[in-house]
């Protein structure tokens, strides 16, 4: 374990705002909004990491800088000492986080907190506000 800890400093830091798609890209968004995620966490990402068969590492005590008040980030080993690919259809960070946030979606986690959420958003009818802003009436 010991020979392993200088290791991850050179591992890929993925913080949980890159595949946010709550987020926009000044707040830290990295890819499309089509593509990301909604709220991705740490652990979500750690075991996307784990189903692609890739080293990871989950840091608690870090935060994100332009929002410290988002914790944790996780660490990610794409290639070994000599640069071979970990998982040859990921090459880049890119790569990585478009395929993790392809799969946080149907993490087994949070397929039973979307079931429960749909079921009450989908009550709400249509609001009786209209699109345009006109005279405001006092």
């Amino acid at each position: 374990m010991e020979a392993e800890l200088p290791n991850i400093k050179k591992w890929i830091v993925l913080y949980p705002v890159y595949i946010n798609s709550k987020k926009t890209v000044a707040e830290g968004r990295r890819i499309g909004i089509a593509k990301a995620c909604e709220n991705p966490t740490c652990a979500e990402i750690g075991d996307c990491c784990n189903y692609l068969k890739l080293p990871y590492a989950i840091e608690i005590d870090k935060a994100y800088p332009r929002d410290f008040m988002q914790r944790g980030r996780v660490r990610v080993l794409l290639k070994k000492e000599d640069g071979t690919l970990i998982n040859p259809s990921i090459s880049s960070r890119k790569q990585l986080m478009l395929r993790v946030a392809e799969m946080v979606p149907k993490h087994h986690g949070r397929t039973k907190k979307q079931e429960t959420a749909s079921t009450s958003t989908t009550t709400a009818g249509p609001s009786n506000k209209s699109g345009k802003g006109g005279k405001k009436r006092r």
